[in-house]
């Protein structure tokens, strides 16, 4: 099960505190079973929360188990984490973990230097303030929230759902996350008022990684049939050279970085569009549609028939 752990340092502010656990908390798998396990965590015993105390049942431990870590905002957002609290962050992000901050909780993410280069979001009356304090982060006011891949960062707290159904859709795709929305009384995706800015599924570089523009052309260019020649040829560099400075960088390499681009390609089609497979097989770059069945079985361990069924939203 995918766990979720909810960070509440002290004087945390309780809306941006529940609105994960409730979002998370609602998402039902298509059997009926819970598709999140959420953990408050806190680097002390108590922490105050406005009007009441708050003890959290989990320490900052807790972290390195979590798949996804949302940062609640706290008020008037320290510049420096309590001890251990930035460590803890940067190392979970170092293993993968997505972490996600809620209204000015991205002051406390902003403090672990993990948004250096990216573009980030927060409260609009707060944006002008964390863009003077933290000059490396690029501040945008004007979005209900923004998706780095791993890192997220949300507007105003109601932002905060928008932000949470975006991530159950993203792991469990829409059908999962259109009942987490109805449980919210909130559609699914808003539109007017703040322009949603989404980077959909691309997989994190390091901060200033020399890779990130050869990822975002392999990311807009997968439906193309690459080699590994065009994507040495691409990067100015030997192919030899590629694999080896790529690994380092994502971890992989870059024809299965492309497969996984493709397939999460695939996904996304399956789940907006009616195309049928062949279709789909060759928007996503697919050799065929045998290729296509075969890698997205492999990868997403069922076909793409029935991942369409388990995922794609009712088009009522």
């Amino acid at each position: 099960m995918h766990t979720v752990a909810v960070l509440a340092l002290d004087r945390v502010i309780p809306f941006d505190l529940s609105v994960p656990i409730d979002a998370f908390g609602w998402a039902r798998l298509p059997d009926g079973r819970e598709a999140y396990r959420v953990r408050v965590c806190s680097d002390r015993e108590e922490v105050s929360a406005g009007a009441f105390t708050l003890r959290a049942p989990y320490g900052l431990d807790a972290l390195a188990e979590a798949d996804t870590i949302v940062l609640p905002g706290v008020a008037e957002p320290p510049d420096r984490l309590p001890p251990g609290v930035a460590e803890a962050l940067c190392e979970a992000a170092a293993r993968g973990t997505r972490i996600a901050s809620v209204c000015v909780g991205a002051y406390l993410f902003a403090a672990t230097g993990l948004l250096n280069g990216l573009r980030a979001t927060t409260h609009w009356i707060a944006a002008p303030d964390l863009a003077a304090r933290y000059p490396e982060v690029t501040v945008d006011p004007n979005v209900l929230y923004v998706d780095n891949g791993q890192f997220l960062t949300s507007a105003g707290a109601a932002a905060a759902l928008d932000m949470c159904l975006h991530m159950i859709r993203k792991d469990h795709g829409s059908a999962v996350a259109a009942h987490a929305a109805r449980m919210s009384v909130m559609p699914l995706e808003r539109e007017g008022g703040q322009a949603q800015f989404i980077v959909h599924d691309r997989p994190p570089a390091p901060s200033g990684a020399t890779f990130e523009p050869l990822l975002r052309w392999l990311d807009d260019h997968c439906d193309r049939p690459l080699t590994l020649d065009d994507i040495a040829t691409r990067a100015g560099m030997s192919t030899r050279t590629l694999n080896r400075r790529f690994r380092e960088q994502t971890g992989t390499t870059p024809l299965q970085w492309l497969h996984r681009a493709r397939v999460r390609r695939a996904q996304y089609l399956l789940e907006t569009t009616a195309h049928p497979v062949e279709r789909i097989a060759e928007q996503a770059g697919f050799g065929s549609p045998t290729a296509f069945r075969e890698r997205f079985r492999r990868v997403v361990g069922t076909s793409p028939q029935g991942y369409r069924r388990a995922f794609r939203a009712d088009p009522a």
